[in-house]
């Protein structure tokens, strides 16, 4: 937050900060997904359709990304990604769910309230921005 603070931006896209607090309404399998994921485990799909979104690499990523790396017609990319993300949220399926998560995914190790992610990042922004000025 404190890098694009500095670069100019008014605010940070931190929707993967969120996933793995008690308050996340995804269900368990996709919280213990972001907990285990590695700095290295997302890929991001879609890019063919002009939809791209990063994931948590699972069998449904592996999948698409052959898809588009082999020039899949874009009518079956698109209809293997159909209903992808309610079976990651909703079924934590790891075959065939979309688990949309961003690469900070790896840097996240324990699971956290809302008020808990919000509170340490605003004071390693504080801390940061404090020892620049």
């Amino acid at each position: 937050m404190a890098a694009a603070f500095i670069l100019g931006a008014e605010g940070v896209q931190c929707g993967t900060a969120f996933l793995a607090t008690k308050e996340a309404t995804v269900c368990e399998e996709y919280k213990r997904g972001v907990l285990e994921a590695g700095i290295g485990d997302t890929v991001v799909t879609g890019r063919t359709v002009r939809d791209a979104v990063r994931c948590i690499k699972n069998p449904l990523t592996e999948e698409m990304i052959r898809l588009e790396v082999e020039g899949g017609h874009e009518a079956d990319i698109v209809e293997l990604g159909k209903g992808s993300l309610g079976h990651a949220v909703r079924d934590g399926n790891w075959e065939s769910g979309s688990f949309m998560a961003g690469q900070s995914a790896g840097l996240i190790n324990e699971m956290s309230t809302c008020r808990e992610v919000i509170e340490r990042m605003v004071a390693d922004c504080e801390r940061l921005l404090g020892n620049i000025r």
